[in-house]
This record gives structure tokens, sequence and C-alpha cells, in this order.
């Protein structure tokens, strides 16, 4: 078990060198089958990283990582998730300035808009569009009455509407993944997983826009019924909740068709790209500081577990990732561009909290989307 996910110091000084840092936080980046963790330099622990703003909403991210080019669209969500901000800070100006400029979005460019989704969608992006322009007039309302809830609970009702109009803008899928992993069962789309556990039920979405084979290795496992019974075999307060070993000696899925271990590759998108990285880490190819389309910087991130050195060696361990500011500084996560994300927990994260090493899964299933996994032929 050693031998799994373990990142030793000196590729983190080097790093470190690499970004011109001085002293890395060494956070323990040995997200895997759980060896003990590497013994940290005595002394305090400053990082020195590049500030930025990360997206912490996992499923802000979501909406981000789908495959559609409309400006328009994007500016609308940009201006509602900022509203976010605003809220925190209680500064209702801005929020009332935000308001008016979706108002104006809404207005000027909804033909811009609805021209971007295909024709037997548009009935459905226009109920969208018109129900996020009615929800205006009550959202300006609980402005004015300095109303936090209600302006939260209509702010993400409006950016559900406009991650429905997102998905239908979306136009098949926007790339082949390599012909070497025409074996592997693949996500052409996205999916959404019930999480039930001994303690309560959560929700996750599976991206295969941006991990099409780590997604639909994960969604194959969950329609076997894989991943029920299985206990966490790691958790970690404010840092990861780990599961998927199976009973018995092996460490991941053993295909009872060929009766081989199932080995999924490192799959990482990065933003600008047309198709995933595969096979290799960012830092290994020299892109240590591109930033994947799925980054480890929402709470409740799902990763993908593999053998120390073997990129290649995941097959049925994942991890939840627990977001911590301290420990994964906003604007470079160093967990990125190491390790596949597939996915972001969206309802009841919190249960995360309470789950400890010895609970359960007690089932998961596949509540939409089921139709993107293409098995293999």
């Amino acid at each position: 078990m050693n031998r799994w996910l373990r990142m030793n110091w000196s590729n983190l000084a080097r790093l470190g060198s690499q970004l011109g840092c001085g002293v890395l936080v060494a956070v323990g980046l040995w997200l895997g089958t759980l060896a003990p963790a590497l013994a940290l330099p005595a002394g305090p622990l400053v990082a020195y990283l590049p500030p930025g703003n990360a997206i912490t909403d996992g499923r802000a991210l979501l909406r981000y990582a789908l495959p559609i080019d409309n400006s328009e669209i994007r500016s609308v969500q940009g201006t509602l998730e900022g509203l976010s901000e605003w809220l925190r800070s209680k500064r209702w100006g801005p929020i009332t300035k935000d308001i008016t400029k979706v108002e104006r979005i809404l207005t000027r460019s909804r033909e811009a808009m609805l021209a971007a989704v295909p024709d037997g969608k548009r009935a459905a992006a226009i109920s969208y569009l018109d129900d996020i322009q009615a929800q205006l007039l009550p959202l300006r309302d609980a402005v004015d009455r300095r109303d936090r809830e209600t302006v939260w609970l209509k702010r993400a009702a409006m950016l559900d509407d406009v991650s429905r109009i997102e998905e239908l803008m979306v136009k098949g899928f926007p790339y082949e993944v390599p012909p070497e992993y025409s074996n592997l069962p693949q996500l052409k789309g996205q999916a959404t997983v019930e999480v039930t556990t001994n303690k309560g039920t959560l929700q996750a979405v599976i991206d295969g826009y941006s991990a099409p084979v780590t997604g639909g290795n994960f969604v194959d496992l969950v329609q076997r019924g894989f991943y029920d019974g299985l206990e966490f075999t790691r958790a970690e307060d404010n840092y990861v909740l780990q599961t998927g070993d199976p009973a018995g000696p092996e460490e991941g899925f053993i295909d009872p068709k060929t009766k081989a271990y199932r080995a999924i590759p490192i799959e990482i998108l990065v933003k600008g790209d047309e198709s995933p990285v595969y096979g290799t880490t960012l830092e290994e190819i020299g892109r240590f500081l591109d930033a994947p389309v799925l980054p480890f910087s929402a709470y409740g991130t799902l990763g993908m577990a593999r053998p120390n050195g073997d990129p290649n060696g995941g097959s049925s361990q994942f991890f939840f990732f627990l977001f911590e500011p301290e420990m994964t500084p906003a604007g470079l996560n160093l967990l990125d561009g190491r390790y596949s994300v597939f996915g972001y927990v969206i309802e009841n994260k919190e249960l995360l909290e309470q789950l400890t090493a010895g609970d359960r899964i007690e089932s998961m299933r596949v509540v939409a989307g089921a139709e993107n996994l293409v098995q293999p032929s």
C-alpha cells in the first residue's frame, strides 16, 4: 500500500524552485490508498504562492466546463455568480447594478443566445430565458428589502436556468478519445450520481466532457454496484475522504470478462486545449502552471486515486477532496495537474464533514445522464 499516491518532499521542493516561490507548503500530497503521511520538516510552513481568485463552487465549475461558445450566456452566468461577493460584504448598490446588467443582456442579446441552441431544443431555451426574466423583479424587491436569504435563493434558481440553457447549447461531444483507450467505458456528457451512506445521501455530477475515460469508468462501476457496501478507508479533516478499495488483495476493479485489472490513465483537460492530456502529469511535460478545466478548488471535488509513480494505474479508488484554503491556496492548487478530477458534489456536501474511516457507502446509483455512458464495442 505504501506505493500509493505519496508525493515526496524533493518533488515539492523542486516545484517550489521552478515557481521561484522559496518555501512551498508540503501539505500531504499523498492522496491514495492511504499510506502514512510523509513527515514534514520541522518549523513553520509558509506558502509563497501566487494569489488568485479560484472558483470554489462546484456547480459553477461544471457550468464553465460545458463545451459551448456563447459570450452572452456566459456574461449572464458570470454576473449572477458574482453576486455572491457582494452578498457576503452586504454591498447592495453593486448588486442592483448587476441585476440591471443581467436585464440588459437578456433584452439585447436574447436572439444571440437562442441562435446558439439547436432548433429542436429552442422552445425549452425560451422557457428558461423567460423564467430568468420573470425572477428579476422579485430579485430586485428582495434587494430593496435587504433580504439576503431570498437573494441567495433567487440567484441559485436563476443559475439553474442558466445551466439548463447552456446544456441545451452543447452540440455533440467535442473530441475523440485516443484509440488506445477505446477498450474502456466513456462518458460522453455529464451524469448525476446519488451516493447513499450510512449517515446520509449526497449527489455529485460527473463531467465526461472534461474526463470521459475517468468519468466513464466511474459511472460504469456505479452501475455495476461495485461501490455498494464499501467502506471509506481514509478520512482526514479538511483534506480527503477516500473509498473504492474492494475486499480482498486487489486494489482496484477486476473486469469479470478479461479477469484483468482495469487501469485508468491520468486524464487532465487544460483550459484552451481541444482534448485532455493523457498518461502524464502536467508537471512532467513542463505545464505545471497551466490551469485544468476541472481544478481541485471546490469542497467535494472528486479525484481519482492512483499508485505513486504510475499516472496510468488508477482503477476504482477515488477520493472526495475537502478544500481547506490554508492548505490549498487559491490560484495554484498543488494537486492540480497531478491527479484526475472527474466531478463535484453538488447536493448535501456538508455530509462529507460527518463521514470518517469505517463509515460506508450503502449504495450508489445514476439518477441522470446514464444515456451518456458509452460502453466499448
